[in-house]
């Protein structure tokens, strides 16, 4: 979902969202059998990506929701995956066969089937893509990753159609988690046909900042879905945003609006999102590629400074998860400590401790990062290090970061499913995830050694371990876990529930009540 990232982030403070992580559930049932209608939203403003095997933002995998579905779709409220054009599957003694069922019907919308073919037509084309971003969450499927880097053939990967419904993988090693990485749009089944979708909706029309997409006959569970259709209008519009929502004429608001303004209160829904908001080290740049150099810089960090305006403060890489063991973050920094080690890196490297070092940081026209790097400039003045900043475009800023000329740049990561994996996997070595081209043979190691451990507790600890390896080798500066703001009145829309993902399955949506509406301090506020 998945992920699912969005880099501009959603920045509150406590004093203007007082009712942060607070929200109404309506009823879950649609008793009313209200006339179903379009909904309306509105989303931030970012140009989509509509291609799933190169998408990446959390706006477009919300989008994906509609439009494509795979062997396994998320649960609207827990996010735990569910069956969706699987039947059915069974996994070999060993672990390393699993067997699908595919289920009887599904169809594109252009009414051709969707067959185990199919599947194994879109993740070929998904491992020869170029820059897809999760091709390598299918490195556990023997020969995909050699084809992935081009020293394999499509032939050699253990993809199978043993028949219209019967698609088999085998993989290199365990992968319990399997059905959470094929609930991602990536791993949808995809058409190779323009036009062509294979979940509940279709798009209709995307153009000028507005996408509309109606309801698909040809869509398997179609009975079920309820709204004839779905219309985004990207805004960041704070103000027009927040009185389109006043007066009824949006039905659903995220992120872009003013919440203080909103009328009816019971309509904010703010929630921490499973994820992690990061500086990291580009790791091809000289000296910043060194251990020594990073170690230096994080030391000399005021974390408590640099995390102030955020209401869940991160130390660590990986959001917190239940059975997960601690590992030790960052969040204590100590001025000439960082001077001595600055000092004996210098040394070992042969630079001269007066030398002035330009150190270059990516960032956006925001407030916020220029606080950051106002923040971090002041910290590494000490050292001999120069921060210099450059600005990017924020629709282009995770393409320019390979051929980008810094050293620092920054990310906000929503994990696509619940295990550690969905973030370390930003660090492997051979990882489609890894822009920042970091390498660490021993992080890499306590990986596969995970991969192929079937205790959960002993997994989640070699898991801790390569976290605790990635943190000690100053590579990330953890600032915060983001959380996501919506408005949405669930008294009057069904089948949108609050999660860590931050995804609504669109195919669950409906109309639960007509509006109603009553004048509030003079104004006219809908219900």
């Amino acid at each position: 979902m998945n992920r699912k990232y969005f880099f501009l982030l959603l920045t509150f403070t406590l004093a203007t969202v007082t009712f942060a992580f607070a929200q109404k559930q309506g009823k879950s049932e649609n008793d009313n059998k209200v006339e179903q209608r379009i909904l309306n939203i509105i989303d931030l403003e970012h140009e989509y990506n509509l291609d799933p095997h190169t998408a990446s933002y959390s706006s477009e995998a919300q989008i994906f929701t509609g439009l494509y579905e795979g062997l396994f779709s998320y649960d609207p409220a827990t996010l735990e995956p569910v069956n969706a054009i699987c039947e059915s599957y069974k996994i070999s003694r060993d672990k390393k066969r699993w067997t699908f069922t595919l289920k009887e019907g599904a169809k594109f919308s252009d009414g051709s089937a969707i067959s185990a073919s199919t599947f194994r037509d879109s993740w070929i084309n998904l491992l020869g893509t170029k820059n897809a971003p999760f091709a390598s969450l299918l490195d556990c499927v023997e020969g995909a990753y050699n084809y992935r880097i081009g020293k394999g053939s499509a032939k050699d990967v253990r993809i199978t159609a043993r028949d219209a419904k019967t698609l088999v993988l085998h993989l290199t090693e365990p992968t319990e988690h399997l059905p959470r990485i094929l609930c991602h749009h990536a791993f949808a089944a995809v058409s190779s046909k323009k036009n062509v979708y294979s979940g509940p909706f279709t798009l209709k029309s995307y153009s000028n900042g507005k996408l509309e997409m109606v309801k698909n006959p040809k869509y398997r569970e179609a009975s079920a879905v309820q709204l004839p259709g779905i219309s985004i209008t990207q805004s960041d519009k704070y103000a027009e945003n927040t009185h389109l929502y006043n007066i009824g004429d949006a039905d659903w608001v995220t992120g872009s609006i003013n919440a203080k303004d909103v009328l009816n209160t019971d309509a904010i829904h703010v929630a921490g999102e499973f994820g992690t908001t990061y500086l990291f080290f580009k790791g091809t740049n000289s000296p910043w590629n060194r251990q020594d150099f990073r170690l230096a810089l994080l030391e000399a960090i005021p974390y408590e400074e640099l995390r102030k305006s955020y209401a869940v403060k991160a130390s660590t890489f990986v959001y917190p998860l239940s059975l997960y063991p601690s590992v030790t973050g960052w969040d204590d920094f100590d001025a000439e400590d960082a001077k001595d080690l600055m000092d004996k890196a210098r040394t070992a490297a042969g630079i001269a401790k007066d030398k002035r070092l330009p150190l270059v940081f990516a960032i956006l026209k925001e407030d916020y990062i220029k606080d950051w790097a106002e923040t971090l400039k002041k910290a590494w003045a000490p050292l001999g290090v120069d921060l210099i900043t450059i600005e990017l475009d924020a629709a282009s800023y995770n393409s320019s970061i390979a051929s980008t000329k810094a050293d620092l740049f920054f990310y906000s990561w929503i994990g696509d499913f619940a295990d550690p994996t969905a973030f370390l996997e930003l660090f492997r070595g051979n990882s489609t995830l890894n822009v920042a081209a970091y390498k660490n043979s021993k992080f890499d190691d306590l990986l596969a050694q995970a991969a192929v451990t079937r205790k959960s507790a002993d997994r989640f600890s070699l898991l801790a371990d390569a976290e605790q390896v990635l943190l000690d080798d100053g590579e990330v500066i953890p600032i915060a876990h983001p959380i996501s703001l919506h408005v949405i009145n669930t008294d009057l829309i069904g089948g949108w529930k609050s999660n860590a993902l931050d995804l609504h399955p669109f195919k669950y949506l409906y109309i639960k009540a007509t509006k109603t509406s009553k004048k509030v301090e003079g104004k006219i506020i809908r219900f």
